[in-house]
C-alpha cells in the first residue's frame, strides 16, 4: 500500500560536517515516495550517545498512548493530545492480536493508518510490539495461539501455573519472530522515510510472583550446562564462578534469577534479530525496575526483564536490543536519578519510554536531558483519559526544547548540557562550564518576561494545582561565550571565571515553531527542526540582572562578555 508523504526531508549532512557532527540548514523539499534516507541509527563515541534521525542528532520529546489507544475510533483524541503537547514523538502499541487475528494472516491497515496519520500531524512514530509479553502477562498473544496450550505455555511458579508467559516455549517464540518479522518487513515497504524510528520489543517481559519457570522442561534446562557461548559474551560479569557447568554451579544463590533473565533476553532477542533481519530499525526493551535501594530479591519484583542487577546478562544473551530502557514511575527524585545513573552507561544510551507526567514528574525530563537522555516520554497521554491541565504541564518542557531540539541532541552528544531540576529546600544551584558559570536560582513566583506566550495562560493553570517544586532549567554551551538557555520558575545568570563583570553582549529570544506564538502546529514539521531562529532580540529591563523564566515557554542564544 503506497501512503502519500508529507514528511519533509532535512538534509543530509556533508562529509566534512558529518565528522564533526555539526549542523546544517535543512531542505524544505519533501522527499519524492521511495527516496533513500539515512537510517535512523544510534551512535557512541566516548561515552556519549546519539539517536541519529535524517542523518543529525535527534532528541525524542515522546508522549506514549495509553494502552488501548491504537484503534481507529480513538485516535482522534491520541493525534488531538499530541498535537498540544508539542511532542515530536509519539510511542504507541501494535498488537499481536490485531496483526495477525488469523494464523499466518496479517492485517496491517492499522500501522498503515497510524503511519498516515503521524504524517500529516509531523511526528515519528516508536511502536510498541504488543506480542509475548505485556506487563508480565500474555495478555496480547492471539486468540488462535492461546487456545493451544502447547503452543501458549504458562510459567509453572512456586504456586503453580502463573500469568506469565513461559520463556521456554519455543513454538509461541517462533511463532511471535515471524509475526514481528513480517510487521517490520511492511513498516519498511510503506515508510521509507522514516516515519517510524524505533521499536520496543515486547513491554515489560518477565515472570510476575515467582522467580522463575519451574516446570519440568525448565528444570531440565536449569540442570543443564550453562549456554557456553552466553557465557564467553558475559566475561565473567554478573559473579560468574567459573566458566562451564550447571546454572547453580556457575552462578550460586542467584543462579534462579540469573536463569529467568538469560532465558527471557534469549527469547525477546531471538524475536528482536528476526524482525531486524527484515528492517533494522533501532530496538530497546523496556523494564519494569526494581527498587533502587537496598538488596531485595523477586518476586517482590518482576524477575526475568532487564533490571538493574542482570542488565549485563541481556547485553549477552540478546545482541540484537540497542537499548534496555527504564520505565521509571518512582516518585522521589533519589531514586528516579538512582535509576538514571544504572541506565546509563557506555555501553547503553539512556532513554526513558514511560514515566509519569504528574505534578513534579514533569521536571523531571530535565534530569534526563542532564544524564544525557535521547528521549523522555510519559504514559498514557492522549484524550482517552489525560486531562489539558496534564497535557500543558509537560506541554511547558517540550515548548521550551522543542526551538533548539536538534541542537540540544548534538551539544548533549558532544557533552555540552547540563541541565537540572529544583529540588525541595535547593538554595542556588551552579553549573561550570570552564570559562563561565551558569548561576540558578529558583523561585515560583519569578516576574519579567514569564507568564507571555504560547500556552502561557493552561501552563500557569495547571501549575497552580501542581505542589511544588517546579524550577527546570538546560543550558548548552555553544562555544565559549556563548549559550542556549530555558528555564521555567528560576532566575539564571553567568559569572565568568576570570573575574571580570559579566556583560550579555546579545540576548535573542528563540522564534516559537510555525513562526506566530499561537499558530497550529499541523502542516508544519516540529519533528526535524533545527536552526535556531530569532523572533526578537531582548534588552533593557530583560537583561539589565538575571534573565528571568517563569511558566511561559522560552528559549534563548545568550552570548556573554566581559568589562
Amino acid at each position: 500500500m503506497k501512503l502519500r508523504t508529507n514528511i519533509r526531508s532535512y538534509g543530509r549532512l556533508d562529509a566534512a560536517v558529518l565528522a564533526g557532527l555539526g549542523l546544517t540548514l535543512f531542505s524544505a523539499q519533501a522527499p519524492v515516495q521511495g527516496a533513500s534516507n539515512p537510517m535512523p541509527q544510534i551512535i557512541t563515541t566516548n561515552g556519549h550517545h546519539a539517536f541519529m534521525v535524517d542523518g543529525a542528532p535527534y532528541l525524542m520529546l515522546g508522549a506514549q498512548a495509553h494502552n488501548s489507544s491504537a484503534w481507529p475510533g480513538t485516535l482522534p483524541k491520541v493525534w488531538a493530545a499530541i498535537d498540544d503537547l508539542h511532542a515530536n514523538t509519539l510511542e504507541i502499541p501494535v498488537y499481536w492480536e490485531q496483526f495477525e487475528p488469523e494464523e499466518g494472516k496479517f492485517d496491517p491497515s492499522i500501522v498503515d493508518l497510524m503511519i498516515k496519520g503521524a504524517r500529516e500531524h509531523n511526528v515519528r512514530l516508536v511502536f510498541l510490539w504488543f506480542g509475548t509479553w505485556k506487563n508480565a502477562s500474555g495478555h496480547y498473544i492471539p486468540l488462535w495461539a492461546k487456545s493451544r496450550p502447547e503452543m501458549f505455555t504458562h510459567i509453572t511458579g512456586t504456586r503453580g501455573l502463573a500469568d506469565s508467559p513461559s520463556p521456554l516455549a519455543e513454538a509461541c517464540m517462533k511463532a511471535d519472530m515471524k509475526a514481528f518479522g513480517a510487521l517490520m518487513r511492511h513498516i519498511k515497504s510503506v515508510d521509507p522515510v522514516h516515519t517510524v524510528i524505533m521499536i520496543q520489543v515486547e513491554n515489560e517481559p518477565g515472570a510476575g510472583g515467582t522467580i522463575r519457570d519451574y516446570s519440568p522442561a525448565a528444570e531440565k534446562v536449569f540442570a543443564a550446562p550453562v549456554p557456553a557461548e552466553f557465557l564467553k559474551a558475559l566475561g565473567g560479569r554478573n559473579g560468574a564462578k567459573s566458566d562451564s557447568g550447571n546454572w547453580r554451579e556457575v552462578f550460586g544463590d542467584d543462579a534462579d534469577e540469573y536463569f529467568c533473565a538469560y532465558c527471557t533476553a534469549h527469547y525477546v532477542g531471538q524475536v528482536a534479530a528476526a524482525g531486524k533481519a527484515q528492517y533494522p530499525l533501532p530496538m530497546y526493551v523496556n523494564v519494569a525496575l526494581r527498587p533502587p535501594f537496598g538488596n531485595p530479591r523477586p518476586p517482590s519484583y518482576e524477575s526475568g526483564g532487564a533490571t538493574d542487577n542482570v542488565l549485563d546478562i541481556w547485553k549477552a544473551a540478546a545482541p540484537a536490543i540497542d537499548l534496555l530502557c527504564p520505565d521509571i514511575y518512582m516518585n522521589d527524585s533519589a531514586s528516579y536519578l538512582a535509576v538514571m545513573d544504572h541506565y546509563s552507561r557506555p555501553d547503553n544510551p539512556l532513554f526513558i519510554p514511560e514515566t509519569r507526567g504528574t505534578g513534579n514528574g514533569s521536571r523531571m525530563c530535565f534530569a534526563a536531558l542532564g544524564h544525557g537522555a535521547i528521549g523522555w516520554a510519559p504514559f498514557g497521554f492522549d484524550y482517552t483519559r489525560a486531562t489539558p491541565e496534564l497535557i500543558a504541564l509537560v506541554g511547558m518542557n517540550y515548548r521550551m526544547l522543542e526551538p533548539i531540539m536538534r541542537e540540544v541532541a548534538k551539544l548533549n552528544f558532544e557533552g555540552k548540557v547540563k541541565a537540572v531540576q529544583e529540588e525541595p529546600g535547593q538554595g542556588a544551584v551552579t553549573l561550570d562550564f570552564g570559562a563561565w558559570s551558569a548561576i540558578l536560582n529558583w523561585s515560583s513566583s519569578v516576574g519579567g518576561r514569564g507568564g507571555r506566550g504560547a500556552g502561557a495562560a493552561a501552563t500557569n493553570n495547571a501549575a497552580a494545582a501542581a505542589p511544588s517544586p517546579m524550577g527546570r532549567a538546560l543550558v548548552a554551551q555553544i562555544s565559549t561565550n556563548q549559550f542556549f538557555l530555558t528555564a521555567a520558575y528560576c532566575t539564571v545568570d553567568f559569572k565568568a571565571a576570570s573575574g571580570g563583570h559579566r556583560d550579555f553582549l546579545r540576548v535573542e529570544e528563540a522564534e516559537p515553531l510555525g513562526g506566530k506564538p499561537n499558530s497550529s502546529r499541523k502542516g508544519k514539521d516540529y519533528s526535524a527542526a533545527s536552526a535556531f531562529r530569532a523572533l526578537r532580540i531582548l534588552n533593557g529591563d530583560e537583561t539589565d540582572h538575571s534573565l528571568p523564566f517563569s511558566s511561559a515557554p522560552e528559549t534563548l542564544r545568550v552570548t556573554l562578555g566581559t568589562y
